[in-house]
């Protein structure tokens, strides 16, 4: 097996999805809703949609979908530090590193001077500390794909980029209409989705609920969930429940880094201990890499469609 990147665990995959879950001090708090209403800090809502640029100069990203957001819709030049996980796009290998989701380095990020720092919505303590400091921050929560959708929107208003967020949205939104296109009429496997287990075994098997972004491409890409029914992001099956969802197709989604070229092979046998499971004795257990898989930004219609091609391979020849 090939040696993995130090810098991306297995526990990595979890931390890119596990945000996957108000203002003192005389700073802004932003969300998804404050900026719909209100607009951009210290202007107007109609000012913010007009296209005059903000004041913010430096900016923070905790978040790995918000910095590659930011890069996508032309303001990563704006970007002067990000989170232990960034990836993507390659100009961020050159930015100072101040933390992630459990371990924010709060005295290395003021030391960078941000104006604007993009954090999760459970890194309470370092927000708070950010606004005492004066820092304007915008909070972001895993959603469906809507609201990551709006959140390009979002940070195009906070940057002064509308247009090219819109451009944006308006692409994912065609390729995602033109992806379930191609799926419609078929018949639609049950499938689970699993984003995080021990390696080698199939304890600590985590998988995609009923909610959230991962749910939600895989209806867009013609599969149904077994786990449709359990409102939560992420649901920690027994092998006795997996065994009676019974799966047609399982798909292990894992970042870039965490899967070497012979781990398929290899892992693709542990499933042989729920033999019985339609998806394993049918060869029907697919692995498939990328952050944008676990990245909900604005590559997410890349996802969807490796999802689809492993459920419909019939619908792309």
């Amino acid at each position: 097996m090939a040696a993995r990147s130090p810098r991306l665990t297995r526990r990595s995959s979890i931390a890119l999805l596990a945000g996957a879950l108000l203002g003192a001090g005389g700073a802004w708090y932003w969300d998804a809703a404050t900026v719909a209403q209100r607009g951009t800090p210290g202007r107007t809502a109609d000012a913010a949609t007009e296209g005059t640029r903000p004041g913010f100069r430096r900016i923070v990203s905790l978040v790995p979908a918000l910095t590659e957001t930011l890069f996508a819709i032309g303001a990563g030049g704006l970007v002067v530090g990000v989170s232990s996980f960034d990836r993507y796009p390659p100009e961020v290998e050159g930015l100072p590193r101040v933390g992630a989701l459990v371990d924010p380095d709060a005295e290395r990020i003021l030391a960078l001077r941000p104006d604007l720092v993009l954090t999760y919505g459970s890194q309470e303590d370092a927000r708070a500390r950010f606004e005492r400091a004066g820092i304007q921050v915008y909070t972001y929560r895993h959603g469906g794909i809507e609201a990551i959708l709006e959140t390009i929107d979002n940070l195009g208003s906070l940057t002064g980029q509308q247009a090219r967020a819109r451009e944006i949205v308006g692409q994912v939104r065609a390729r995602l209409t033109a992806l379930q296109a191609r799926v419609a009429g078929r018949r639609r496997p049950r499938t689970l989705v699993v984003f995080e287990r021990t390696p080698q075994t199939l304890r600590g098997t985590y998988v995609s609920g009923g909610a959230g972004f991962l749910n939600e491409m895989l209806q867009s890409a013609g599969g149904t969930n077994v786990f449709a029914d359990v409102a939560r992001e992420s649901v920690q099956p027994s092998h006795e429940t997996l065994l009676a969802r019974a799966p047609d197709v399982i798909l292990e989604i894992r970042a870039d880094g965490l899967l070497a070229p012979g781990d398929a092979a290899t892992d693709r046998q542990v499933w042989n201990a729920l033999s019985t499971l339609p998806a394993v004795r049918n060869r029907r257990v697919h692995f498939l890499s990328g952050e944008q898989l676990v990245v909900p930004g604005p590559r997410l219609a890349d996802g969807v469609e490796q999802m689809a091609r492993a459920l419909h391979p019939d619908a792309f020849r």
